[in-house]
């Protein structure tokens, strides 16, 4: 249980929204030097292994280059499909190894695909993507110092942790994606490059999280109703011919304006029939499956999620309980 899995996505933060809209490309250099000082801090903490996912740009490697460490780091013994099968198997391989706490570097597609496979282990997320709601802006360091401890359970982790939410995409009755932020149908009809950013293609959303204060699909629903990642609740958005106009910033540095028809809020468990057309289904952030208008597409809300670490809240337990001080008398 002592043990850390470090799931670090190569890509992420390079789709075409760096073409599209001013987004900033989040170059994988700056991901090792964030991994360096993940590992620095795990090591200070006590942690004695450290499992990897391997990746082609070999980010791990890189950061360990010179490092002087206490701790084993090992790499996964896994087939390599350089897509997000990858950070998928590498998580059932951790949730198999019942590793103590999980450490991705991605953004809401990176992890997305951990929870396809694993929803036990606590992850503490980096932001490094594009569409960055389900993880967080976190310094390295503290990212390393919260997973140690968790780890080793130097403060009790089921206390501050808590489960996502998760989106279900079911067609023709048959489960075929998830999502942990938001479920978009697309007008367009081929998956093409997978990213969104044009609200004026977008028909239906199902949200998980209603955030105003992030970029993307969510906050189209968090400045109608905000919901955060606790609330029992989801939201089902009808773009299109209403009388309500929001000003959203769908992407880095791109302001719309979107007209909404509709909204309601949805209760765990609740599902939603999408509209039968022909179209392309986005889950967190890009398009996945393409469907037919013959085809039934079901969207479900549940508590089904992730577990994870509320970052703050348990480094603040931590030092109210002392653990990372000593007095010398």
């Amino acid at each position: 249980m002592s043990t850390i899995g470090i799931i670090a996505n190569p890509a992420s933060g390079k789709d075409i929204r760096r073409l599209v809209t001013h987004a900033s490309v989040f170059d994988n250099l700056e991901k090792s030097h964030i991994l360096r000082r993940v590992f620095l801090a795990i090591d200070a903490l006590g942690v004695p292994q450290v499992l990897y996912m391997p990746d082609y740009d070999g980010l791990v490697e890189k950061a360990l280059k010179g490092l002087k460490l206490s701790l084993k780091a090992d790499q996964l013994h896994m087939d390599m499909w350089a897509d997000e099968r990858d950070t998928t198997e590498a998580a059932r391989q951790f949730c198999e190894m019942d590793v103590g706490c999980i450490i991705t570097l991605g953004g809401d597609g990176t992890n997305r695909a951990v929870a396809k496979a694993c929803s036990e282990i606590p992850i503490v997320a980096i932001s490094t993507g594009t569409n960055n709601v389900f993880p967080s802006m976190i310094e390295g360091t503290v990212a390393g110092m919260a997973a140690g401890m968790a780890a080793r359970e130097m403060v009790d982790v089921d206390r501050f942790t808590y489960v996502a939410k998760r989106l279900e995409v079911y067609v023709d009755d048959q489960m075929a994606e998830i999502a942990l932020i938001d479920v978009v149908v697309c007008t367009e009809l081929f998956v093409g490059s997978r990213a969104l950013w044009d609200p004026h293609r977008i028909r239906e959303i199902v949200l998980a999280r209603a955030e105003p204060d992030c970029i993307g699909m969510s906050c189209i629903g968090g400045l109608l109703h905000p919901l955060g990642p606790r609330d029992p609740q989801g939201m089902y958005v009808r773009l299109g011919g209403g009388n309500t106009t929001v000003l959203a910033p769908v992407g880095p540095g791109l302001i719309s304006k979107v007209d909404t028809r509709e909204y309601r809020l949805l209760s765990l468990g609740e599902e939603v029939v999408l509209e039968p057309a022909a179209c392309t289904i986005a889950v967190d952030g890009e398009r996945q499956l393409e469907v037919f208008a013959h085809q039934k597409i079901r969207v479900r809300l549940t508590n089904r999620g992730p577990r994870v670490v509320d970052v703050r809240r348990y480094l603040y337990e931590a030092s109210r309980r002392g653990v990372l001080r000593t007095v010398v008398k």
